[in-house]
């Protein structure tokens, strides 16, 4: 099939990928901690260090997503309210940050973080080539997905839907401003905390 540009995301019912104030220490905002249930086997919070893995089935769609990847493409915002993924990321593939200021080669573990000042287009290039003949894997955030939307160069996209509502925050679609995406289905994982749609996304 060749190498091909695949991106994810989780979404409340209501279409929020974040509660409102998301900032380091809090990446996923007010409540959003719920938005990822399936990632770490239930209930959880930022005060708690504590983490379960997830689900069997959920487990099996990360290993399955990772598994392909060869190279990530993120956000600075995403990056820093991550905190970086803490001193051990466990990507274990090269990871380009989109990014307006400039920082040294970050190396944690068997993760490698590269900031690009060039824009979404000069981070894609160099994941296209860092990644060989695996995929690469838009992790977002948000206006870093949309953008690579609008250029329409997403080939699949996961949408995780969580069984929440969120109120407010950052609506996913916010931003995209193309209507002739299409979407096939390709595939549907149902698991405790959230359903997993794949999609093919046609130009």
């Amino acid at each position: 099939m060749g190498q091909r540009v695949i991106a994810g995301m989780t979404m409340s019912l209501d279409g929020y990928v974040t509660g409102p104030d998301d900032h380091p220490g809090q990446g996923l905002g007010r409540g959003g901690e719920r938005l990822h249930y399936w990632v770490f086997g239930g209930p959880w919070t930022y005060a708690d260090s504590r983490r379960r893995r997830p689900a069997p089935v959920d487990q099996e769609y990360i290993d399955r997503g990772f598994g392909s990847v060869g190279a990530i493409v993120v956000g600075r915002h995403m990056y820093e309210v991550a905190g970086g993924w803490g001193d051990e990321p466990g990507f274990g593939v090269p990871v380009f940050v989109v990014t307006h200021r400039a920082a040294d080669r970050i190396v944690k573990g068997n993760t490698t973080f590269e900031f690009e000042t060039g824009g979404a287009d000069a981070a894609l290039q160099r994941g296209r080539a860092a990644a060989a003949e695996k995929n690469v894997m838009i992790m977002g955030g948000r206006q870093l997905l949309g953008e690579y939307f609008n250029a329409g160069v997403v080939d699949e996209f996961v949408l995780t839907i969580a069984p929440i509502l969120l109120g407010s925050g950052k609506r996913l679609f916010e931003g995209v401003t193309r209507t002739d995406l299409e979407f096939e289905r390709a595939g549907v994982i149902e698991s405790p905390f959230a359903t997993h749609i794949r999609y093919l996304v046609r130009v």
